[in-house]
């Protein structure tokens, strides 16, 4: 995906009623950039990844669970999910982030 010149963070996905939606901005081999927009009480269950990633809250709020402990996390906070340690998104309001993979070689 090419964005042309600067764009506001908000505006790269729309919310969806009952829906969560995502859009890929960046992937190579170093890794990855994910906007998603969650609708109120919509979330990722509990999984883990092979990677590092850091999560950046766009707007709104949502629990971030991290080995079992939540976070609560609002609009211009950052928070780091460890690779293979197990994580889940809770959309607390309309809430947008910023997903960004690290992709190591070891």
């Amino acid at each position: 995906m090419n964005l042309d010149g600067a764009q506001s963070l908000g505006s790269l996905v729309d919310y969806q009623a009952g829906s969560i939606v995502s859009r890929q901005i960046v992937k190579d081999q170093g890794g990855s950039a994910t906007a998603f927009a969650f609708d109120s009480g919509q979330g990722l269950s509990e999984h883990t990844t092979p990677h590092e990633a850091l999560i950046q809250v766009i707007d709104g709020t949502a629990r971030v669970e991290i080995a079992g402990v939540a976070h609560a996390v609002g609009a211009g906070e950052i928070i780091h999910l460890p690779a293979g340690v197990p994580h889940a998104v809770q959309a607390e309001e309309r809430f947008q982030m910023l997903l960004v993979m690290i992709r190591t070689d070891g």
